[in-house]
């Protein structure tokens, strides 16, 4: 299949995470560009930037200082110039009864920070394939929660 570069941005409060998250893709050999951001106040400044290019994709992280990840999917899924973006929510655990609160909100879909570099790859991969998917308006399967392979 044919892949666009991707412009990903990041937000989590967790430095090492983002370091980790990043090193995967570089592994990962693939055209994608990560914009990363340490809160979710920071993020939504740089989504209102109309002389900003809008990501592909956004990694939430749900606990976040000063705006937290269902705040910014609130935010963000109001906003009808970000209708196309796709929302992934990024945490260390899984609550379902929130996961699926926060697809009702319009999150497509909930990775679950893997306990493995390894496993960060593979979660990432299925994932960036999943945003492929729906940039090329093919269907993505049907599940919500990505765990990690």
């Amino acid at each position: 299949m044919l892949r666009k570069p991707l412009l990903i941005y990041l937000a989590d409060d967790d430095n090492e995470d983002r370091t980790l998250f990043k090193e995967a893709l570089d592994e990962l050999n693939m055209d994608v560009t990560v914009k990363d951001f340490d809160n979710g106040v920071t993020l939504m400044e740089n989504l209102l930037m109309p002389e900003k290019p809008l990501p592909d994709a956004i990694y939430l992280d749900l606990n976040m200082p000063l705006m937290n990840g269902e705040e910014c999917l609130n935010d963000i899924r109001n906003e009808p110039a970000f209708a196309n973006i796709t929302l992934i929510i990024y945490s260390t655990y899984i609550d379902e009864d929130m996961a699926f609160r926060l697809k009702n909100k319009g999150a497509n879909w909930y990775l679950m920070k893997p306990n493995s570099f390894d496993k960060l790859k593979s979660s990432l991969l299925k994932s960036l394939d999943y945003v492929h998917l729906d940039y090329l308006n093919t269907s993505p399967p049907l599940e919500f929660i990505i765990m990690a392979c």
